[in-house]
């Protein structure tokens, strides 16, 4: 069966609500997970606005592999690294289109080892650090549109 990754809080494809942007309280949304293939030893989750040529919102990595589920408000929590999103910090950075409605697409990726890269990467180290080593991945994409 392949991985799949949901919310509570918006369904595939549904609008994320105001409490998970920057016009709310702007904390990470709960995710949960099926379960992984055999082998896996962490996550990773990335979240990105395609329509604004893949703006990086959050990078979440070494989440361990015995996990299914991250709680609402789990960034900055210190149980897993986080990387620099493009508002220039680390951890959570949610939806603020300038205008027009966007899609976020979060991507979890089933790893079969930690990557070890420490707090504060960027997408591309990301990226290298995890080649080679998804087992499996899954989509979710929400959409937001400020009032």
């Amino acid at each position: 069966m392949p991985l799949s990754i949901t919310s509570s809080a918006f369904a595939d494809g549904e609008l994320i609500p105001r409490r998970y942007t920057c016009d709310g309280q702007d904390v990470s949304p709960p995710l949960a997970w099926s379960e992984p293939p055999a082998g896996t030893a962490a996550f990773a989750i990335v979240v990105t606005d395609p329509d604004a040529r893949d703006f990086v919102h959050w990078l979440a990595y070494d989440i361990d592999g015995g996990q299914r589920s991250l709680a609402e408000d789990a960034s900055g929590t210190g149980g897993f690294p986080e990387g620099r999103n493009d508002f220039g910090k680390s951890g959570w950075g949610g939806p603020c289109p300038p205008s027009g409605t966007h899609r976020y697409v979060f991507e979890l990726y089933a790893l079969d080892r930690t990557i070890e890269i420490g707090g504060g990467a960027g997408m591309a180290e990301l990226r290298r650090a995890i080649e080679g080593h998804v087992l499996d991945s899954a989509r979710l994409t929400g959409r937001y549109r400020r009032s």
